[in-house]
Parts: structure tokens; sequence; C-alpha cells
């Protein structure tokens, strides 16, 4: 009976606990429009404006405000970025709690790929194909970030990127909108957890709103010139899946599209945006954009920006101070008007209640929460978890990988071997200790035992000096067997980082060329932030793994591959180019009326007469320690309505020696529509773990959703037709084929 009676308290509990945090989320429109009627307009404009700390600035300071602190205090500041650590943000927090209505600030921060724990860069995590990972990835970041008083993140980036020499592909999930839709999705969820309000959450923004991944040439901040139907295809749906998915705020772009810049684009930002998709959230420039609008030659001054802009849906101002100086006047001089304003600064203060800051602005800064959960034993694990399934098994000739733990020697040769603070990669925060980042070698060290590891540099990232080359072939030449450790520097990727020249740096590739005259077994590493061009090693190493840039537990993530105790799975996100003159590549390409082909003999040339069609790895391609056999087709009906589904299946047996996974890829192509529909577009996957003989049925749905395209009106319309569903380990390794109808 007394367990009856507690069960019953503990439901009241339950009951009464849901009501007022419901009465409470719901009050919050009521108390956004009782505070808004107390606000002067400055003060309104004021929480339109953000600054920098000026720590890590992440673009070029265009404010001179003298003293920040005296800003916030006189309600001229609504958010600050560049500001973390309870100790900081206590300060600022203190400072707004003196301004007149004591509007609490909010605190932004690049949490891109981790916070004291640095994980992957964000293209890495998508090489995982697995959203769990991905999600914990970000859970651990927005733990470890809203511990140290952060309230918000810059992240994802969502954006599609088809041009690797983009510096910025780095920090999204690479050149598929599906692939794109569903991380976009994992990583909201994983900043924003069970909600904002709850300690252990940060807003997410979804960006760069839209079109930033195709600028031209892969040149940062550059144009994008697309038609409407490819923005709607392609860019836009990560956009509206992170929307979905409840993203607290957005984040709009740099680039003009088709002439208007982002930041002053009426149809992205309120008639997509806050129109058609219902957006509730708050948009927030890029850093300085609005101000930028001037040398786009969009706008003549700061005060047509700021009209602009506001009027086009931008909502906060980061760092180009053109709100504060200008929206008073463009009030008084009717080109803006008050309720615009007041639409902007209601949002804002929405999400300030929703984070609970109206109730305790210092609740995100507890010195002994911050000391508590920063670098958790839990979250280190997480991030050695997160990088293993990070890592691309390229090729495997020979079987050279796994390695023993038992050989006698191993030679560690290469630039990357030793390299700590690198293994982040770029856009990470120094928020940790060198010495808690794990170098390959040290990696190597800690699983080989008795096993002797020999080491030389062989050359510098950059060298043009052949010098170390004969120390690396003597140390190759006295090994069992030969890691290299490769690539371009960490730097070489980000914000402002596009290169026209995406080859493995310098003299890195004659360096691998002189370690393979040794005859030993070889296995190359691969670092980076893209992907990179390396001809004469994807041709003659027989072993590479493209290990990007893993974060913290880079070293250990390694060597678990390297000796088997993890058996990689990762597949591309991004097509890897055999040259950069193939650039823009990508698998989901329309087929022209004469088709590329490599066949030199027929009547007319290929598209290239220099150069294969073919990448020289294909979006989807990843390779495993084991094998797997795909087999048993099976479609449970041949003709679908449009209100129908089809359920398509099929068998994949590990025939392999080793337990693995496999990401199986289903594709989809309308054989004849108007307009035109790619040669196949991934619409499904599923990641499953096999034990070798062990055999697996795998099931895929087809409903109308994913048989729909934009027509030329950018409806959203399925046509009846003849469709060619595709299911294989890649996007050119196609295994199982067949066809269906829909009907009308």
């Amino acid at each position: 009976m007394k367990s009856v009676k507690l069960i019953f308290l503990f439901c009241l509990f339950c009951i009464f606990s849901f009501q007022v945090v419901f009465g409470q989320r719901n009050s919050i429109p009521e108390k956004v429009e009782k505070l808004l009627k107390k606000m002067t307009l400055a003060e309104k404009i004021g929480q339109l404006n953000q600054y920098s700390g000026n720590w890590e600035a992440t673009g070029p300071i265009t404010t001179n405000v003298g003293n920040k602190l005296d800003a916030v205090k006189r309600g001229e500041v609504g958010s600050i970025l560049n500001i973390y650590g309870v100790e900081h943000t206590t300060v600022f927090q203190q400072a707004a709690m003196q301004s007149r209505l004591k509007i609490p600030l909010l605190f932004g921060q690049d949490v891109i790929h981790g916070f004291s724990i640095t994980f992957p860069v964000p293209l890495a995590e998508a090489a995982s194909w697995d959203m769990k990972a991905i999600e914990k990835s970000a859970r651990v970041a927005a733990t470890e970030a809203a511990a140290s008083g952060v309230h918000w993140t810059f992240a994802p980036m969502v954006d599609i990127a088809r041009d690797p020499r983009w510096g910025r592909v780095m920090e999204g999930a690479g050149e598929d909108p599906y692939l794109g839709s569903l991380i976009a999705t994992a990583r909201v969820h994983g900043f924003q957890g069970m909600g904002l309000g709850n300690l252990d959450a940060v807003m997410a923004c979804a960006k760069h709103f839209t079109g930033y991944g195709d600028v031209i040439g892969g040149r940062e901040y550059n144009s994008v010139d697309m038609s409407l139907h490819t923005l709607w295809e392609v860019y836009l749906p990560p956009f509206k899946a992170a929307l979905d998915a409840g993203a607290a705020t957005f984040m709009n772009s740099f680039n003009d599209l088709n002439g208007v810049p982002a930041t002053g684009n009426k149809y992205l930002q309120r008639d997509i945006l806050k129109g058609k998709w219902g957006f509730k959230g708050f948009v927030v420039s890029d850093w300085g954009s609005i101000g930028e609008m001037i040398n786009h030659g969009y706008v003549k001054d700061s005060y047509e920006a700021a009209q602009v802009a506001i009027n086009a849906g931008n909502d906060m101002d980061m760092e180009s101070d053109s709100y504060l100086k200008n929206l008073a006047k463009l009030v008084a001089d009717k080109k803006v008007s008050e309720r615009v304003i007041d639409e902007a600064v209601r949002r804002i203060l929405t999400k300030k209640y929703e984070l609970g800051l109206f109730s305790d602005p210092y609740r995100y800064s507890d010195a002994d929460r911050e000391k508590r959960i920063l670098n958790r034993k839990e979250h280190v694990e997480a991030a050695r978890d997160v990088a293993k399934k990070s890592i691309v098994l390229l090729k495997n000739e020979h079987q050279v990988l796994p390695l023993s733990k038992n050989l006698n020697s191993i030679a560690i040769i290469g630039p990357m071997a030793k390299v700590k603070q690198e293994l982040k990669g770029t856009w990470s925060l120094n928020v940790g200790n060198v010495n808690d980042i794990v170098s390959v070698y040290e990696g190597i060290q800690q699983q080989v035992g008795k096993t002797k590891l020999l080491y030389a540099k062989g050359c510098d990232v950059t060298d043009t000096s052949r010098a170390g080359f004969a120390e690396a072939y003597k140390i190759a030449s006295q090994a069992d067997v030969v890691v290299m450790a490769m690539g371009e520097q960490f730097d070489w990727t980000g914000e402002a980082k596009s290169r026209s020249n995406i080859h493995l740096p310098a003299i890195q590739e004659d360096l691998i060329k002189a370690v393979i005259a040794t005859g030993k077994p070889l296995v190359v590493l691969l670092m980076a932030g893209r992907p990179m061009v390396f001809n004469y090693t994807a041709d003659h190493a027989p072993a590479i793994l493209y290990t990007w840039w893993l974060g913290n537990q880079a070293g250990n993530a390694i060597a678990d591959v390297l000796f088997g105790n993890y058996n990689p799975a990762g597949k591309l996100p991004i097509t890897f180019p055999r040259s950069e003159g193939q650039i823009p590549i990508y698998y989901n390409y329309f087929n022209t009326g004469r088709p590329a082909h490599d066949d030199v003999q027929t009547n007319y040339p290929p598209s290239y007469i220099d150069l294969s069609n073919t990448p020289r790895f294909a979006f989807g391609h990843g390779l495993s320690y084991t094998t797997f056999n795909y087999t048993n087709l099976q479609i449970n009906k041949k003709n679908m309505k449009k209100k129908e589904t089809i359920t398509v299946t099929f068998n994949i047996t590990n025939t392999g020696k080793y337990a693995g996974e496999e990401v199986a890829q289903f594709y989809l192509r309308q054989m004849v529509a108007q307009p035109l529909r790619p040669v196949k577009e991934l619409k499904g996957f599923e990641k499953v773990m096999l034990e070798p003989n062990e055999t697996k049925t795998i099931t895929f749905t087809i409903n109308s959703d994913k048989l729909s395209f934009y027509n030329e009106q950018l409806e959203k319309i399925t046509q009846a037709g003849e469709f060619s569903l595709m299911v294989g380990s890649a996007s050119d390794d196609i295994r199982l084929q067949d066809n269906f109808t829909l009907v009308d």
C-alpha cells in the first residue's frame, strides 16, 4: 500500500511539474509583450546588436565602441560572442544587470566540433554515416559549452558543397542533400538536447542561409549564381531539416545569391524561411555582413544597409554596428516600421525566456558545474568512438591491414606522425590542454607492446628539401611495416582557406614514392579537412586510410583502426576528384544528350580528352577489412500508386573473416521526367553490423515523398513513370538493381 501511495504522489509531482513548465512556456508570449511595452526604441535596437569579445575574433573588428561593458550597461547590446568561461560570462552578465531593464545577454560561440574535448571536423563525422555518433558529438559539445556559460553555438553548418577547393567544406556534411539533411537533424538534436532551458542545451544555428557552398570557383565569399530549381532541390533541404528539428536560430551568408546579398535577401528570409516555412526563431547576420553589402555595391552606406537587412528579415546584427547607428533614424524617416523592429526583438526575447535567463541570468555560469563537466572521462571516450567511426579505408590491397600487434618493428614516417595541436583541425577552441591530444605516434605506441617503433619525419608539410628522404628510406628498410602520416596543414581549411591547388602538398608524394621503393608493406594515413588529390599514392600505395582531422583522440582512434580493434566502416560524404580540372564533380548529375564516357574508340570523344571522367574515389566509397555480399533483392510490387508504398528487401552477408559494419546505400532514378532528374539520388541507407558468415535482411520503404521533386514552378510534385532502384556499397558500386513504375 505504501508503494502505491508513493507511485501516486510521484505521478502527481510529474503532472504538477509538467503544468508548471507548460504554463511558463505558454506565458512567454505574454511576458515578451509586457516587456516590449516597457522598452524604448533605443533599448529595442540594443537587443538587435551583437558584439565580439575580441578574444578569438572570427572576422575583422568593425566596431569602435570603447568599453563594451559600458555599452552593455547602457542596454546597447543584446548578445556577445567570443566570450566563454564562467568567470568571463559572469562579468558581462553583471553589466547587463546594471542596464535599466536588466535584460540578460546571450553568449554565442563557434562550437563547431567540440568545446574542451575536440571531435573530428564535421566533414569527417559525416563520413561515419552514423547519426547516433554525430548527435553524440554535438551533445557532448553542448554539455561542455553550456557549462562554460555559452547559450548559443553558430552550428551546424548545413551548406551543401560540391567544390573541395572551398575551405569551409570541412565544416559541413558534403555534397548530398539527403545525407546532409539527416546530419543537420542529428546535430540540431545534439546541441539542443531535451530542449532549450535545460542546462546542458545550447541554441543551434543553421548556417549559412543560403547557397554559400556553391561560391564560384570555390573562392571564399564569392558570388553564387544558380537556378532556383537547383536551390530548392539541392541547397535548401538541409536547412528545412534543421528547422523541422527545432533549430532555434538561422544565420545568413556572406555571398550574394543571383545578384542579391543573402543578408538583404527578402526572398530567402521573409518569403521562404519566415513565410513559407513558418520559422519562429531569429536570424543573425554573419560577421559584419550587413555592412558588407556596401562592398557588394548593393547599398551606398550603412544607413541603407540597415534598412535593407531589417526589412528583408535579418533580426540581429553581428559586428557591423549598422543597426545601432541607423535604425532609430530609419524609423524616424519612416523607412523602417517600428513594428518590424518589434518583431525582431520579440523573436530574440522569446529565446532568452526559453533559456530561462530572465529567471536566473547566471544559471549557465556555475563554476562548480564547469569544473565538473569539462573533460569528463565519458566525453573522451565519445571523442575516440566518433573519431574511429569517421576514418575511411580507401584502399587495402594484399590485406596489408589490419596490422598485427606482434610485429618486430614498425616504421612511423611523415610530417604528421608526432604533431598534436594540428590534429584538432581548424575551427577548434583553445580550451583544452595540448597534452590531452594523442598523436599518431603515441596512439600506436600505446597498443604495440614489445614492438619496436622507428621514426623519421622525412619532410615538413610544405618542404621543398629532400634532405630527410635518405633517413626515411633507411628507417623504412629496417621495419616489418611502414605507416606514413601525411597531409595538408591543419589551417588550410576553414573560413577564408580556399585553395586552387588541393594536391597532397609539396614533396610528400615524392617521399611516399621513395619509401614505396623499399618494397615494405605500407599504410598511408592522409590528414585533411577536404578531399585532396594524391594520384601517385592512390595508384601505388597498397593501403590508404583517410583520417581527416580527428580531434583530441586522433592517435588512439587511428591506432584502433590500424590494429583491427575497430573495423573501419566510414564512407565518403563527398566525391574525391582526380584533378582540380574536374571540379565541380559529384555523383548526382544530370545526363546529357551525349553522356560522358571513357571509351576513346567511339565516334565522338569523351568529355575530357586528357582525363578520365570518373572520380578518383566516388561518393559513398569506403572499404572494410571484411567483404559483403548483396543478394536476393525483392520488391513487393512493380506498380505503385501515389498514395501507396513499395517495400524493398535484400540480404547482406559478411563473407570475410572479420566482424564489420556495412553502410548499405539505396539510390533511385526516375528514367524519364520533366524537368530532368539525376542519374541517381541517395534515398536511404542503413549501417548494419555483421559477424563472419552472418546474413541480415535490410528493408527500405519507398513512398511518394522519396519520388517527389520540384517542377519548373517550384512546386513539389511526383510524376508517373518508370523508376530504377539501386542498392550498393557506394554510388559507383551498385550490387543489386530493379525497377518499378509509379502510376497515376
